[in-house]
């Protein structure tokens, strides 16, 4: 692992040649998509002859807390760098993000910065992107097509083997009798992280299923049995109900329930507090940091969150774009040269676009939220502030 400073957003290329896509052209500052437009007025920054710069950056919903911190620190931070923005949600519809990217193509951006509301589902307006030379970051979530150029995210794997770990450790099942019964929610099976999540929990936690020190009394560890669509806190809340329902109300004792991301959780918690007879203390687990999930960590009904600071990777993925649009060479060594604070790799053999297409991406490293240690690793870095009833809030708002 590599120490390196930056908040978000390195993005990498001499596109053309080094990863999945290539090329740029001069933008313009119009918005487009189904909300938000917003374009840098300053002159400065990242222009070349043709002028000041413009990427598109479409995000997939606002209904997601981290996608409303994503895209508004995405935003603020290449307008800063002096460039101009498009910036759309597209409401987790697909049609309306290749709708919202085509009018970016349209309005002529010099790059795309894509969170894809399924990674499945954009080969054709990409290789509209790809034709026309302009290179493709896939932010956070991978994207299925070769003309991606970069990939920048967090190590997916890590966030679930995170998960798993905290789970194993706090009920001690290297020594403890048992047996415990877990159960497992899962994300998005549109979302191409969704099964890293999970696979990286499932893989610390197999183990003690196949010896019999875990139970997982529905029966259900299969994602496709236990994934989320489009990470709704109402299913995962509906589903939690049914299996509480169908397997618990006999006042048998459910001791964890690993949850991929803090909406899904928050589902689940619910479901815990209103249907759960027992009087034990269940493990949720969680991803992402959601303020009403620190609350819940705070108050003992959520157990920890894995934290991915979405200052570092907008930064990291902002450093990366300068090189693409500046024509610079890209590979390891654009993490040492940008000085990051944070841990980041830089990986060319973990996700494929396509079957034996690799795409180059730059992975930060998450980290464990407990209530131990919210304020350590929330609140002194500046990402929270404490407000006034002694729960976390977000730093600007």
């Amino acid at each position: 692992m590599k120490k390196v400073l930056a908040l978000t957003l390195a993005l990498c290329l001499t596109l053309a040649m080094a990863a999945c896509g290539g090329g740029g052209t001069s933008g313009g500052n119009t918005g487009g998509g189904n909300t938000g437009t917003n374009s840098g007025d300053s002159d400065g920054g990242q222009s070349s002859g043709s002028g000041q710069k413009t990427v598109g950056i479409a995000m997939p919903t606002q209904d997601l807390e981290r996608w409303n911190r994503d895209g508004a620190y995405l935003d603020e931070q290449f307008q800063a760098a002096g460039y101009k923005t498009v910036v759309t949600y597209s409401n987790n519809e697909v049609d309306q993000q290749v709708n919202d990217i085509q009018n970016m193509l349209a309005q002529g951006v010099d790059l795309l910065l894509i969170a894809a509301v399924d990674g499945n589902a954009l080969n054709t307006v990409l290789d509209d992107a790809g034709a026309d030379g302009i290179p493709v970051i896939a932010y956070d979530r991978l994207i299925m097509n070769d003309n991606v150029s970069y990939y920048v995210s967090f190590d997916n794997y890590t966030v679930g083997t995170l998960q798993g770990t905290y789970v194993k450790e706090t009920l001690d099942l290297d020594n403890a009798a048992g047996p415990f019964n877990i159960e497992f929610t899962g994300g998005d099976p549109a979302d191409n992280n969704a099964p890293f999540f999970f696979n990286g929990a499932m893989d610390v936690l197999k183990p003690y299923i196949d010896n019999g020190k875990l139970n997982v009394v529905s029966g259900q560890t299969d994602f496709n049995v236990v994934g989320t669509e489009q990470w709704q806190t109402d299913a995962a809340l509906d589903r939690a109900q049914n299996v509480l329902g169908s397997y618990y109300a006999d006042g048998t004792q459910l001791d964890a329930w690993v949850c991929s991301n803090d909406s899904t959780a928050l589902g689940v918690a619910q479901a815990i507090t209103s249907d759960y007879t027992g009087s034990n203390t269940v493990i949720i687990t969680g991803q992402d940091g959601d303020v009403a999930n620190l609350r819940n960590i705070k108050d003992g009904i959520q157990s920890m969150t894995v934290y991915k600071a979405v200052n570092n990777e907008v930064l990291a993925t902002l450093d990366l774009a300068k090189a693409i649009l500046d024509g610079s060479s890209i590979d390891e060594s654009l993490i040492a040269s940008a000085g990051w604070d944070f841990d980041c790799d830089y990986d060319t053999q973990s996700y494929e676009t396509t079957p034996g297409h690799t795409c180059p991406s730059f992975l930060l490293v998450p980290d464990v939220v407990t209530a131990d240690n919210l304020e350590e690793k929330l609140v002194t870095p500046g990402y929270y502030t404490v407000g006034s009833d002694g729960y976390l809030q977000a730093a600007n708002g």
